[in-house]
This record gives C-alpha cells, sequence and structure tokens, in this order.
C-alpha cells in the first residue's frame, strides 16, 4: 500500500513546477552516481537526509543517476519512489542508472549475452529502469567477458573480437535500446564507456555501431594514479572525453571521475578539471559513497605550500554556506566542490578544443595509448575515427594500419601540400605495403640504446637516462633527418623527413618504452613540437611532463605533472603583444626572438617566461593586435 500511495504522490508532483533550483555552479552541471548498494537505503530518510547535506554542503549537485541494478541487488519500487520524491522535493533532477554485472568483484563478472536466461533478466533490469526514469545510463560493464561453454560453441571459427561485437550490438538493440523505449517512449538511453578505448572492440564494445544506436554518450575520465594497473596517463582524462566527443558530435554527456587509487589529493582535482578542460557539458562523481570519505592528511602531496593549483590548506578552510551556517570540510565532497569553484571562474573564457588530428579507425590496436604520452610532451591531440582529410597535419599511430587504404590516403594527403606524421610502429606495418613510393625508409628490427641527441643546428643535448630505440634506416640525400640520437659515431633518425608532391612526410621514432618521451631532452621535444604544433595558435618550450590546451579563440592552458616547479617558454608569432592570466588578471610581456630562414626575411617571434609550480596549470589569453 505504501508503495502505490509513493508512486501515485511522485506522479503527481512531477507535473508541478518546482518553487525552486539547487545552486549551480555557471559553466557546467554537476552529477551525483548512487550504486543500487546506497540507493537501496534511501527508502529510509534517517539515512538520506544528512547524507545528502553532507554531500551538498561541500559541492553544488544539479543531478542524481540512482541506479537501480549492480551485482544481481534490485533496488525495490517503493525504495525507488522514496528516493525521487526525496530529491524532486529538493529541485534535483534524477536519472537512472544500471551497471550490468553478475559479480563486480569477481573480475567484473558481466552477464552472458548467450545465455537465453541472463537476456532475459537485462531485459527486465531494463524495462523496471525504464518505467521509472525518463534517462538511463549503462555504467562501463555492458561488455562481455564471458567465455563459458555456451559462448566458445556460439563463437565457432569468429575471433572473439567479431564475435563479441556482433553479439554486444544486437544486445544493446534487443535487450537494451529498444525494450526501453518499448514501456516508455520518453526515455533517453545513454552508454557509459570506460577509459580503455583501446581494447573496447575485444569485449564487445563497438564504437563504429553503438554511437549511433544510443541517444547519448558518457565518458570515463577516471585515470587515477598512472602507476596503477592500467597504466593511464593524465592526459586521457582530456584526450577521451574529445574522442567520443567525435564519435557522436554533441552527443557526448559529460565525463566521470571516481576517487580510486589516488596517492595525493591533487590527482583526485587534476581528474576534475581536465574532464572540463575539454568543455564537458556535465561531470558525474562516482560516487555518493566516496564522497563520503573522509579528507585523510596522507593525501596532502609533498610539494603543497607553493601556491599550486591545488591548495590544500585553501580547501580545508571552512565554508559559509549561502543561510549562513559555518561547516569544515570533511570530505572528498570538499575537494570536488574547491575544485569546481576554481574552474568555474575561467571556463566561460575558453573556445572551442583545438588540437592535431590523430586518426584511430574503429576496433584497431596498435602503439595503444600513445596520443596520450604525446599530449604529456605538449602536442595537442584529437582522436577522430575517421581519416582527416582537410586538415594541415595529421598524426597517425600503429593502429592506422588496421585501415586497409591508409597509405592511398597518407600519399594522396601529402601530395596536396598537407603534413603527414606517422610514427616507427605505422611505419614497420606499411613498408611492405606502399608506404615507400613516399620514401625508401625502413624499420630495421634492430635498437640502439641511446642517450645523446643532435637536431641540426638547433644544437645538442643529452637526456637524464639511456633511452631504447628501434633503428631506423633510410636513403642518403633521399630524405632526410631532423632529429638525430647518437652512440660514439654512430646514429639514427628520431625524426625523419621526406618530400613528396608539394607535401611532407614525418617518421617520428617512437621509444620501446613511451613514458622514455618524457625523458627526452627538451631541445630534441621543442624541435618536435614546431612541427606538429606548426597549425596551432601557439607554441610551448618546456620539458617532458608539460601539456598544452589549446583553444579557438587565442585562450590556452599550460599545465604541469611534474613534481618540481618548471619553468616554460609559451612562443607565439609578433601578433600577440601579451598574454592575460585568467585567473588573475596578471599580464606577462614578452621578449622578441628572431629566427634566421634561408633566403627570406627572418621570422619574429614574441617569447613569454612562465613558471609552473608543481601539478599546477596557468589559464592564458592572447592579447593580439
Amino acid at each position: 500500500m505504501k508503495s502505490i500511495y509513493l508512486s501515485i504522490l511522485f506522479m503527481t508532483i512531477a507535473l508541478t513546477p518546482l518553487t525552486g533550483q539547487p545552486v549551480s555552479y555557471d559553466h557546467f552541471k554537476v552529477a551525483v552516481y548512487s550504486r543500487s548498494y546506497e540507493t537501496a537505503k534511501m527508502g529510509d530518510p534517517a539515512y538520506l537526509e544528512p547524507l545528502w547535506k553532507l554531500v551538498t554542503d561541500q559541492v553544488k549537485v544539479d543531478k542524481i543517476y540512482l541506479e537501480t541494478h549492480r551485482d544481481l541487488l534490485i533496488v525495490d519500487q517503493a525504495t525507488l519512489d522514496a528516493a525521487k520524491l526525496f530529491f524532486h522535493e529538493r529541485g534535483v533532477e534524477t536519472a537512472g542508472g544500471i551497471t550490468l554485472t553478475v559479480d563486480e568483484s569477481n573480475r567484473f563478472e558481466t552477464f552472458c549475452y548467450t545465455n537465453p536466461e541472463h537476456r532475459a533478466k537485462v531485459k527486465e533490469i531494463v524495462e523496471y529502469t525504464a518505467r521509472n526514469f525518463d534517462e538511463i545510463i549503462l555504467d562501463d560493464f555492458f561488455f562481455t567477458n564471458c567465455k563459458c561453454d555456451l559462448c566458445i560453441e556460439a563463437k565457432g571459427k569468429n575471433s572473439w573480437t567479431d564475435y563479441r561485437i556482433e553479439l554486444m550490438k544486437d544486445a544493446a538493440r534487443d535487450l537494451v535500446i529498444n525494450p526501453a523505449k518499448a514501456v516508455n517512449p520518453r526515455v533517453k538511453v545513454v552508454i557509459k564507456y570506460p577509459n580503455w578505448y583501446e581494447h573496447f572492440h575485444g569485449l564487445g564494445f563497438n564504437l563504429e555501431a553503438e554511437p549511433a544506436m544510443f541517444d547519448g554518450l558518457y565518458t570515463g575520465t577516471e585515470t587515477r594514479d598512472p602507476s596503477g594497473n592500467q597504466h593511464l596517463q593524465p592526459y586521457l582524462g582530456y584526450l577521451v572525453y574529445r574522442y567520443f566527443e567525435n564519435l557522436k558530435p554533441g552527443g557526448n554527456g559529460g565525463g566521470w571521475v571516481d576517487t580510486g587509487g589516488l596517492k595525493t589529493m591533487d590527482r583526485y582535482a587534476e581528474q576534475l578539471w581536465i574532464t572540463l578542460f575539454a568543455k564537458a557539458p556535465e561531470i558525474t562523481l562516482f560516487d555518493i559513497r566516496q564522497l563520503q570519505y573522509p579528507i585523510r592528511e596522507q593525501l596532502r602531496s609533498p610539494w603543497q605550500g607553493q601556491a599550486t593549483s591545488f591548495d590544500f590548506d585553501a580547501m580545508m578552510k571552512p565554508v559559509t554556506l549561502t543561510d549562513g551556517q559555518v561547516i569544515q570540510p570533511t570530505t572528498f565532497a570538499r575537494a570536488a566542490g574547491f575544485t569546481f569553484e576554481k574552474v568555474d571562474k575561467f571556463l566561460g573564457h575558453l573556445g572551442n578544443p583545438l588540437g592535431i588530428k590523430s586518426y584511430k579507425p574503429y576496433h584497431s590496436v596498435g602503439e595503444d595509448f600513445l596520443q596520450n604520452y604525446m599530449g604529456m610532451i605538449g602536442i595537442p591531440m584529437d582522436l577522430v575515427p575517421e581519416f582527416p582529410e582537410n586538415e594541415k597535419v595529421v598524426f597517425l599511430t600503429q593502429s592506422a594500419a588496421f585501415d586497409p587504404e591508409i597509405v592511398g590516403k597518407i600519399k594522396n594527403h601529402i601530395r596536396n601540400g598537407n603534413i603527414a606524421i606517422i610514427t616507427s610502429g605505422l611505419l614497420k606495418e606499411l613498408q611492405d605495403k606502399g608506404i615507400s613510393d613516399i620514401a625508401e625508409i625502413r624499420y630495421t628490427g634492430r635498437t640502439a640504446l641511446v642517450s645523446d641527441f643532435a637536431a641540426g643546428w638547433w644544437g645538442a643535448a643529452k637526456s637524464d637516462r639511456e633511452i631504447l630505440i628501434p633503428q631506423i634506416a633510410y636513403l642518403t640525400n633521399d630524405s632526410w633527418e631532423e632529429i638525430s640520437a647518437l652512440d660514439d659515431t654512430n646514429g639514427w633518425p628520431i625524426l625523419h623527413s621526406a618530400g613528396y608532391g608539394k607535401g611532407q612526410l614525418y617518421v617520428l621514432t617512437i621509444p620501446e618504452n613511451f613514458v622514455d618521451l618524457y625523458h627526452l631532452p627538451e631541445l630534441v621535444l621543442n624541435r618536435i613540437r614546431q612541427i606538429m604544433n606548426v597549425q596551432m595558435p601557439v607554441q610551448m618550450e618546456a620539458p617532458g611532463l608539460i601539456s598544452l590546451f589549446a583553444y579557438d579563440n587565442h585562450t590556452f592552458i599550460v599545465e604541469s605533472f611534474a613534481d618540481t616547479t618548471v619553468h616554460v617558454n609559451v612562443v607565439t608569432d609578433e601578433n600577440c603583444l601579451t598574454l592575460t592570466n585568467l585567473e588573475t588578471e596578471e599580464k606577462f610581456l614578452s621578449g622578441r626572438r628572431e629566427i634566421p630562414l634561408r633566403g627570406t626575411t627572418p621570422q619574429l617571434n614574441h617569447v613569454f617566461k612562465l613558471e609552473l609550480k608543481p601539478h599546477s596549470f596557468l589559464v592564458l589569453k592572447m592579447n593580439m593586435k
């Protein structure tokens, strides 16, 4: 009887306009995700009311995803009705969440989409959730890792990848989207993809078909600590959001961050703000349980006290609420709120993100996640699922070899007066497939351990550790070393160029350990940036672990992921007179630099000298003539 009463009451108030809305940030929305374990307790006001006050006293929240299922725990109708009523009365938007795991703790055990009983259960869960919400999000686990006898038999002679991407495409249509819309034609069905995009196809995530099938996408931008099991670089939080936006332009609803794997509170803040640097319209905090975790002194980083972008002590200062009440920050919710307050002040000044297009064909692998390492050395990256024919510069890694027409596309691109930068890994894949029509450059299969480098008349430098590189060979005077690695009297290209038609091919030698990109001398990194960032409105001279985020309205961000203070040169053309710090309004004046060019007037640049504190950023606007 109580369930019927609450259902009728909620349907009644759903038609009644709200008299007030929660206080929000100006330039993005914040959502909180509640797992079924926590949602199942929300029928009890003694649990929910103090919990919600604890969270919203420390961070502004616009929306909550109420999960109905995880690990075979389904939240009952009466509890859902009570929770929806609670949040509606407070002006908080509600949406449904589903995690399609049988036992998440058992190595993410998913449902078996070959098993008729499991398929029926998935459909039942989806229909139940669609009856309760006009928006549903599938959390991370709409894939399959099942290799039971049914799956083995059904797979037959197909690869696991081929079998699973078709299986899950059909499951998306027959078990999720169509059943949800059959019971609720208004429902918006969103799939949230996790952060391991390079390997999606192997477990059934179908980035070629699913973005068009679902009403929206959502992005897992959590990268946690890079030394963890996934070894994800911090830049991925930015790149993966942009990539999924390119899969469904205008359809990527937001980014999603959790508190896992943290060694410092700075790392949590970095994940939050880099998601917003990508211009995500909404950010989801996973989850309401984690937002209750206490702030521990052990999470204070060793570099605190240096006026860094995340200031632990400032975060811990008492907060005055809108009603005049003063509270003391106690949990992770305040770390999120503190970060959002900082970013919200300047986010509206940033334009649309810019980046060098890097083509990744659907269901491809090769030099996995390399673009994120490039982003960590100051090369703005933008992953795209189609070859970017109209771009001046394109960056291609080994995964591009999955396109059987890639050599022809590269040749046409260069002959039309453009630049193609390919990696040594892609050269290896293509050297017997026609790339030698451009230049006879060979991946030899041999390696060299190097620490000395030269960049033509730019000079020579030494790395801070030995770096293992593949040896690239070429025909003298047919192509040219832009940057060389040296060992005694021998040497090999790090960046190699060859003219073809009206354009240029570059081969970038990638160290065997991608992290060694960060250890290349600053001289080498600067020369790589000069060539790769030629279309960017701003250049950067810096060591590794410095990222550049550029936008189309003369604004940009430089961010350091280093543990020590770093000095950076920002280089612009002569039309930029000064830089303005959009957080402090401080003005930066430039020095002038002339770069001699053969047979032409020297190029005039303006150079701005900046200091970046550890794990900190500067948000800057170019003031033009």
